[in-house]
């Protein structure tokens, strides 16, 4: 199977420019070139470029891509450092959830700043955005 940049990009549901990006950073590898220059992608590039892509879903970041993917390259490795990552992600994780909690408190602080419509100059949100009261409470 070798396919075009267009239709490996179909099949992953990625954009063309990220499929790029993946080359450029080393995470997939260059693919073949046709005749007409044109990059030919096999099985390989779309199995290892879905792996990359669900790892993103799970807001890894790529350098935890990069390490993950030397796991999947050798599968008779031990797996322990991959938990040792995984935990840190996940702290990673819960650490940005708090600081989401900590936002949403804000932007409900700032959401009470103006309880009716009223000209632009006497708006609660755009005053408390301009002298920083949405965070003092």
């Amino acid at each position: 199977m070798l396919i075009k940049i267009g239709e490996l990009a179909k099949c992953t549901g990625a954009t063309v420019e990220t499929i790029r990006y993946y080359e450029k950073e080393k995470l997939l590898p260059e693919p073949s070139r046709s005749e007409g220059n044109y990059r030919l992608y096999r099985e390989s590039h779309l199995e290892r470029l879905q792996f990359i892509l669900h790892c993103r879903t799970l807001d890894m970041t790529l350098n935890e891509v990069r390490t993950l993917l030397q796991y999947w390259e050798e599968p008779n490795r031990d797996c322990g450092d991959f938990d040792t990552l995984l935990d840190e992600h996940i702290h990673a994780v819960e650490v940005r959830i708090e600081e989401l909690k900590q936002l949403k408190q804000h932007l409900n602080v700032l959401r009470q700043k103006c309880v009716s419509r009223a000209p632009a100059k006497s708006c609660g949100i755009l005053n408390a955005l301009a002298d920083n009261s949405c965070h003092s409470q």
